[in-house]
């Protein structure tokens, strides 16, 4: 019998039995429109078409609205089903189907009709893979180079847990623009956020990435709201700093059922304002901390902007 997706007791079966966690009201710079606009209607027009999956759907995003009224769209690769089950996310969790082996050339398509500039490809987690499905990360980027030579790549992948050493340099050897892979949260909160992954297993991949290729750029974020102290975010940056990642984005938690996980609080903007500036005194090359923010929020402006400050340092400026 087929999964209706729809159902959030058959997209979450491992969730349908726990309590109701209640969460405080969200306060108003929480608060976005709904979506409307004519750029919004083309957006999802062109990934219905080519039948693809969005992580701006999938995983309830904020600011899907606006995204899609600029035409930009962060495409999920690899079905709509994850094998894991964080207690954060919203992504369907269960058994997957096979990999669709057109659905690369299907993303390149897509890509060329939005016209993107820059492109966000992420995936849901594949344990039920040998290689976490890095080959096909690889194929979907060559088949958008093929495409659109021009449009810069950034991919925003699983952490490759149970997979071979050389699932990771698979995904760097065909050399997105940027490589980002989220910590999420704090070690101190793995087990209750994300219990299939390993923080320090996490840190090393956005390391190894730099070890393999130091001219690529190297992207991660947080989420906050979710009981975490201050000292615990800034340690966080520090160890990023110490695996020489270049972007840092921190965003706040928002809970998407009542079977998530709760939000403990909402952050203010003057304590994400506080986050920005501790995280470019520590280093970091682009900073976005903001409680919309969000891995693909505005990825092609900060590309750019991330290249800026590079050729900027590089230049002593």
């Amino acid at each position: 019998m087929s999964r209706d997706l729809a159902d959030r007791a058959q997209r979450h079966p491992e969730k349908a039995h726990r309590a109701d966690n209640p969460s405080p009201g969200k306060p108003a710079w929480i608060r976005v429109r709904a979506p409307n606009s004519p750029g919004f209607f083309r957006t999802r027009n062109i990934i219905r078409e080519h039948g693809l999956a969005t992580v701006c759907q999938e995983a309830s995003c904020p600011n899907l609205g606006e995204c899609w009224a600029r035409g930009h769209a962060t495409m999920m690769i690899m079905g709509e089903i994850c094998t894991r089950g964080c207690t954060f996310c919203n992504v369907a969790t269960g058994k997957p189907g096979a990999l669709d082996v057109f659905e690369p050339g299907r993303v390149a398509q897509a890509v060329e009709k939005l016209g993107l500039k820059h492109v966000v490809i992420t995936s849901v987690d594949r344990d039920d893979l040998a290689d976490g499905g890095a080959g096909h990360f690889a194929q979907t980027i060559r088949a958008i180079r093929r495409k659109c030579p021009e449009t810069t790549i950034e991919v925003l992948t699983p952490d490759f847990l149970r997979c071979p050493p050389s699932a990771l340099e698979t995904v760097v050897e065909a050399r997105p623009d940027v490589f980002n892979h989220n910590l999420e949260t704090v070690p101190g909160l793995y087990r209750s956020v994300r219990p299939g992954a390993r923080y320090f297993h996490s840190l090393r991949l956005l390391q190894r990435v730099k070890e393999l290729d130091p001219a690529m750029f190297t992207k991660s974020g947080i989420m906050v709201g979710l009981g975490e102290e201050r000292e615990a975010v800034l340690q966080v940056m520090d160890d990023q700093r110490a695996a020489e990642v270049d972007f840092l984005t921190v965003g706040q938690y928002l809970q998407p059922t009542k079977k998530h996980i709760a939000v403990a609080r909402f952050v203010t903007p003057d304590e994400f304002r506080d986050y920005e500036t501790a995280a470019y005194a520590k280093g970091f090359l682009m900073v976005s901390a903001t409680p919309l923010t969000r891995s693909s929020y505005h990825a092609g402006d900060d590309f750019r902007r991330l290249r800026e400050a590079r050729l900027a340092k590089l230049g002593g400026g």
